[in-house]
């Protein structure tokens, strides 16, 4: 049987552009002259975009319904809520929606009201996941985030009340933020109880606005300790408060509640990435598109937007069932090693990287130190794998 298929659209546009962020994102000043371009502005965004609807149509055929639909971004609800439903309907009318379909858009505070969310959730959207980042001023600051921290709840306010389901965005490590900064906004998320929470660490990215103020000696850089502490509180308070992680950067308050779009990312689903930059992969191809709005939607009128495609091998496609299969809870069953692989486990539960119990059961299953360290797991289990 074919994997679930799942349609992801990458809006990339933008109000202000974030210090911290090297996403594929544009504000209209960035955009200049060529935001009036078919595909490269905020009015013409969609009409190119189902465009690429029907390319994938043509490609894949419409045999199979789709699963899961993220938007993402930039700041996707910077378009009009009629056209994200229009988006939406012709991905209906092209594959169909699976009866339990679940549909996301990302979202910022600031750029939804309840008659907003009330045009998606009608639609056929079931969930919104809010970028809240932090619950602390200086730290929104920091990161050029521009919303008021208490327009968070009254946002999750209105996602509930049109019957969205919520999640939460936070992000940990950000220059000059304290552990008990990091514990006010974890206890802020908590208390306007999300359906689900991510928490990322802060990547300090070559080219961003705020690698210039790392670089210059106005903003220190995250340590890798600072960053393993304030996991681990994050880890220990969501626990606490019924939420179970189940991908290292995800906890959810039930199995239900987990987001299928991004697990079918973890699990290598199938998809087709809509929009300038996205990212597809189906029946084992990958390819990307052009990352301007402008060259994306040319190309994408000329008959093809993708920049590059590859076809992994059967040992690159090993090495990444190791790298996304053992981020989960469910783990990575050992069989799916090769016998250096399954060797190496012992060593990393003498380490306390992986449960012992779970490796008896014959599954990889990192326990929270070894989430912290996943990388060097990984990298023991392919380095062993070719040895």
């Amino acid at each position: 049987m074919r994997p679930p298929f799942g349609i992801y659209l990458h809006v990339p546009f933008c109000t202000v552009r974030c210090g911290y962020c090297d996403f594929n994102t544009y504000t209209a000043t960035e955009l200049g002259p060529v935001g009036g371009a078919k595909g490269a502005s905020v009015a013409t965004f969609v009409d190119a975009a189902i465009g690429e609807l029907d390319l994938a149509a043509r490609s894949v055929g419409t045999d199979r319904p789709v699963s899961t639909v993220f938007v993402g971004g930039g700041t996707p609800t910077l378009l009009p809520p009629q056209d994200l439903v229009r988006f939406l309907d012709a991905v209906r009318e092209r594959w169909g929606l699976d009866d339990d379909a679940e549909v996301t858009t990302e979202a910022n505070p600031d750029s939804v009201t309840e008659e907003s969310l009330r045009v998606l959730a009608d639609g056929g959207f079931s969930r919104v996941s809010i970028g809240m980042q932090s619950a602390v001023p200086q730290v929104l600051a920091t990161l050029d985030r521009t919303h008021d921290p208490a327009n968070v709840a009254k946002a999750l306010a209105a996602a509930r009340a049109a019957g969205l389901a919520v999640s939460l965005d936070l992000i940990y490590g950000t220059p000059g933020e304290s552990l008990d900064q990091w514990r006010t906004s974890l206890e802020t998320a908590v208390a306007l109880e999300p359906d689900h929470l991510s928490a990322y660490a802060l990547t300090v990215e070559d080219g961003t606005k705020m690698a210039a103020r790392v670089r210059r000696g106005e903003l220190p850089m995250p340590t890798g300790d600072d960053e393993a502490d304030k996991y681990e509180l994050a880890d220990e308070l969501l626990a606490a408060a019924g939420y179970d992680w189940y991908e290292i950067s995800n906890w959810a308050r039930t199995p239900a509640d987990r987001c299928r779009h991004n697990e079918a990312y973890w699990r290598s689903h199938d998809w087709w990435g809509v929009g300038p930059g996205a990212h597809s992969h189906v029946d084992g191809e990958r390819w990307w598109n052009l990352k301007h709005p402008a060259t994306w939607a040319k190309a994408l009128a000329e008959g093809d937007p993708a920049a590059e495609r590859e076809v992994l091998t059967a040992e690159q496609r090993a090495d990444e069932d190791v790298l996304l299969g053992v981020r989960l809870v469910d783990g990575l069953p050992t069989d799916r090693l090769t016998p250096q692989g399954r060797r190496a486990v012992a060593g990393l539960v003498a380490d306390g990287l992986v449960e012992g119990r779970a490796a008896i059961g014959g599954r990889v299953v990192l326990t929270r130190r070894g989430r912290l360290l996943a990388d060097t797991v990984v990298h023991h289990l392919v380095r062993s794998a070719g040895a």
